[in-house]
C-alpha cells in the first residue's frame, strides 16, 4: 500500500513538473523586446517619430493570431521641452494602438493603427513587419515648439493584455507570458 502511494505521488509530481515546463518555458534564452533605429525629424507641420520594435513577436504568435486572438501594441509617446531650472515641460502625450487581426474567411491579416483604415497583408511576415515599424508617427505639432529650444521624446511600447472569450484568461493563466513591455526610450532633438 505504501509503495502504491509513493508511486501515485511520484506520478503526480512528474505530471506537475511537465505541466510547468510546458506552460512556463525557460525565457532566459529569449531576448527581451526593445526599440531600435529611433529617429526624430519633422515636416512642415509636425515632428515625426521613426522607430522599429525588435523581438516583439514570440515564436507562437502566428498560431495565436490565426486562432482568432488579435494582437495589440500600445505606443506611449510623450514630448518634453528641456528647462534647466524648472521641471521639463510636457508638450504632448499620446497613446496609439496598433492591432493585428486575422480574417479566417479571406485568409488575410489586417493591421489597424488608431482610427485609420486597415492595411491588409496576404502573409504573416508582412503584417508582422508592419506591426513592428513605426514610421512617420506624429509626435507633436511644430506650432507647439519654440525655435532654439531643446526637446526630447519618451517612447514605450507595450503589448495589450490578452483577452480570451468568456474570461478564459483566468483559467489559462499562462497566456500572460505573451505580454511584454519595453523600457522607456529617450530621444533628444532641437528646433
Amino acid at each position: 500500500m505504501k509503495k502504491l502511494r509513493k508511486n501515485i505521488y511520484a506520478a503526480i509530481f512528474v505530471s506537475l513538473l511537465i505541466f510547468i515546463f510546458l506552460c512556463f518555458p525557460d525565457r532566459s534564452y529569449a531576448q527581451e523586446p526593445r526599440l531600435t533605429d529611433i529617429l526624430i525629424t519633422n515636416d512642415v507641420e509636425n515632428v515625426l517619430l521613426y522607430a522599429r520594435l525588435v523581438n516583439g513577436f514570440k515564436p507562437d504568435m502566428e498560431l495565436r493570431v490565426k486562432a482568432g486572438i488579435p494582437v495589440t501594441f500600445i505606443v506611449w509617446l510623450e514630448v518634453y521641452q528641456e528647462r534647466p531650472l524648472l521641471w521639463d515641460k510636457r508638450i504632448t502625450r499620446q497613446e496609439i494602438r496598433r492591432t493585428l487581426k486575422y480574417d479566417n474567411l479571406k485568409k488575410t491579416f489586417s493591421v489597424t493603427t488608431g482610427k485609420a483604415d486597415p492595411v491588409v497583408f496576404s502573409n504573416f511576415e508582412g503584417a508582422q513587419k508592419a506591426m513592428a515599424d513605426f514610421n512617420g508617427m506624429t509626435a507633436a505639432p511644430m506650432s507647439s515648439l519654440v525655435k532654439g529650444e531643446n526637446y526630447y521624446a519618451m517612447i514605450k511600447i507595450k503589448m495589450d493584455k490578452v483577452r480570451l472569450p468568456l474570461n478564459m484568461e483566468y483559467i489559462f493563466f499562462f497566456v500572460s507570458l505573451w505580454d511584454f513591455e519595453t523600457s522607456w526610450y529617450k530621444q533628444k532633438f532641437s528646433y
